[in-house]
């Protein structure tokens, strides 16, 4: 399976490293690292602690301004090896690099086994509207953001933090209606709305679903405590073949408050049936082929779900059909996947 490469932005001094620290705390997690600051010595890879395999640096300048064999490919294909098993790859970039800039390297990437997996962009709640959005137009930064991070709310009255969540999600929305934004403190988010835990009596190869069919049983109250920015999940199986078209229309129009999905799905054409796995992040999908997966199953991951709604919605998409999948739904499909690719 093809390793999520996350973006990890933010203007100086807005938190990266301590939401980073945060994430990669997670012990049962294997995570690839990029570090890039702007200059000859590569300071913040100094402050950055917590289960890290594999590091990587890049020093000598903004990454987004690196020439084609700055070192960005060469760290992905070393952290996308197989043999590494890793569960994802975070490049944390300097505070001058633009997210939009840094999402077209990873999309555009020639590394055959990784994918983009989302853009974070981090907010520093006290000073951004003197730093970053000081214009009548919001920064070209948020159109580019899949998951916006209003850190550092701690350090506001509570008077005053609804309504600054309030104004930068009023100034996100005109330029990216798909955005998440969750609030946080210290950079306290669930690493669940970065990257999932591999299983680790899994072969490489095989398609794990511990994840998706698994699921925790929710406190009394439906929501999960161990950090200030709690994500939800929930999981559905499903039997037979699908209308890809159908997994489709669920990911390009998500339940509310949905910043992840995933999951696989069975195909059938006129002799054959075929197994693919599916990879949304914020507005990104990514679709690959499973060969060796059983069964179907989709999980959603995100803030505040409506689990009712969420189930209901996937178990939708799993719905079988009788015969070969309707042509135009297999046409999507196909389109995807070059995308994808």
């Amino acid at each position: 399976m093809a390793v999520p490469v996350i973006a990890l932005t933010g203007y100086l001094g807005a938190g990266k490293t301590t939401l980073l620290n945060h994430v990669l705390r997670r012990p049962d997690a294997r995570i690839g690292l990029v570090i890039n600051d702007f200059g000859e010595i590569n300071v913040d890879a100094g402050l950055v602690t917590g289960q890290v395999d594999e590091p990587a640096s890049i020093a000598g300048g903004c990454i987004c301004c690196l020439p084609d064999d700055g070192g960005l490919d060469v760290a992905l294909e070393k952290l996308s090896d197989p043999k590494l098993r890793l569960d994802a790859i975070i490049v944390e970039a300097s505070g001058l690099a633009e997210p939009a800039a840094l999402a077209r390297i990873i999309r555009f990437s020639g590394v055959d086994n990784v994918r983009p997996g989302g853009v974070v962009d981090v907010i520093d709640a006290v000073n951004h509207f003197q730093t970053v959005d000081t214009e009548a137009l919001p920064p070209a930064r948020y159109s580019a953001s899949s998951l916006v991070v209003v850190n550092k709310l701690d350090q506001l009255t509570e008077s005053d933090r609804e309504p600054l969540l309030d104004r930068v999600s009023e100034r996100i929305r005109v330029a990216n209606p798909g955005a998440q934004i969750v609030g946080a403190s210290r950079g306290r988010i669930d690493p669940a709305l970065l990257y999932d835990i591999a299983d680790a009596g899994e072969e490489y190869g095989q398609l794990s679903l511990r994840d998706l069919l698994v699921q925790d049983e929710p406190p009394a109250d439906g929501h999960h405590h161990h950090d200030h920015s709690h994500a939800d999940s929930v999981s559905v199986t499903g039997d037979g073949c699908v209308d890809p078209g159908a997994i489709l229309d669920l990911c390009e129009n998500p339940p509310p408050g949905v910043y992840r999905l995933k999951g696989t799905f069975a195909v059938r054409y006129r002799s054959s049936v075929r197994h693919y796995v599916v990879n949304l992040v914020g507005a990104g999908v990514h679709i690959d082929t499973a060969p060796g997966t059983k069964g179907s199953a989709l999980v959603a991951i995100g803030m505040n779900l409506d689990r009712d709604d969420v189930a209901a919605r996937l178990r939708a998409a799993l719905t079988p059909v009788d015969g070969p999948a309707p042509a135009a739904g297999v046409k999507r499909l196909q389109r995807y996947r070059r995308l994808s690719i």
